[in-house]
């Protein structure tokens, strides 16, 4: 075996490590279930990339969860449920399909009716799907109603973004973000309450209530929790960095400084990075 940029040899690579003689022991033993895991991984290190700004890490990581398509390709061909190629063909049809604009006549030539000739579409697919799956003697999906189509399998943060956008989409909305804001402080208040009750299963309730209002007011800013989330947790990583190089200069440990001492180096990495930008 030798690289290649022919994606027939990551399939034949795939087909070789599943070999029950001759593949590795790992990968044979694998199932969707186990390998599940690896695919957010390595979906979560793609955008970790992206927002580095890395783009070697990027070519690397895109290359990483490509694996994992081929990989859950390969178990389901081996299963004789679909192979690599159905996977490709599906995609392809999808996207000429949802893009007559582009690869059909159409008269969407506006980003407005482009949407609703998405939603058009997606509808059409639905029922195409329904029809498929009737035909095949498989259950209608699980999850029906008009919040059904977002997947309880997402992070918590993305599937409440997804819960509110389709609530939105029949009027279930507020008109701007200042009564959210109203919101985020009814919510704070009744996690005050809950905490002095020190009632922990209200507390888990109430703290819920307030992360969901907090999403709500990201969608109507334009701002992406997630991505907010992340942005934060980057900028948390690199002042806490600036904590402990600080006392490791000055002979000192993480474990025996004082929070204080902690606070006020906080505060000058904050100081430093109001200088550079």
């Amino acid at each position: 075996m030798h690289p290649s940029k022919d994606i027939t040899r990551l399939l034949d690579i795939m087909a070789a490590l599943r070999q029950p003689e001759t593949g590795c022991p790992w990968d044979v033993v694998q199932t969707f279930e186990t390998i599940k895991p690896y695919t957010l991984e390595e979906a979560y290190e793609v955008a970790d990339a992206i927002e580095r700004g890395d783009m070697d890490d990027l070519c690397d990581e895109l290359g990483d969860l490509l694996l994992q398509v081929v990989f859950h390709a390969r178990m389901a061909e081996e299963a004789g449920d679909f192979a690599f190629g159905d996977v490709v063909e599906a995609i392809t049809r999808k996207m000429i399909r949802r893009h007559p604009h582009v690869f059909a006549r159409s008269d969407a030539d506006t980003p407005e009716a482009v949407k609703l000739q998405w939603i058009e579409i997606k509808q059409a697919e639905k029922d195409e799907r329904r029809e498929r799956r009737a035909r095949h003697g498989l259950p209608e999906d699980g999850n029906k109603g008009h919040l059904g189509s977002v997947q309880r399998s997402f992070p918590a943060l993305v599937e409440a973004l997804k819960l509110q956008e389709r609530a939105a989409k029949v009027g279930f909305d507020w008109s701007s973000p200042e009564p959210i804001l109203d919101k985020i402080e009814e919510e704070i208040a009744e996690l005050r309450e809950a905490l002095a009750a020190d009632d922990k299963a209200k507390v888990a309730d109430e703290l819920g209530d307030l992360i969901f209002a907090v999403v709500n007011i990201g969608r109507h800013v334009g701002a992406d929790p997630e991505m907010a989330l992340r942005g934060t947790n980057t900028k948390f990583r690199r002042r806490f960095s600036h904590i402990e190089t600080e006392l490791d200069a000055a002979g000192e440990s993480l474990e025996a400084a004082t929070l204080e001492q902690m606070e006020e180096l906080w505060q000058a990495a904050k100081a430093i990075e109001r200088q550079l930008t």
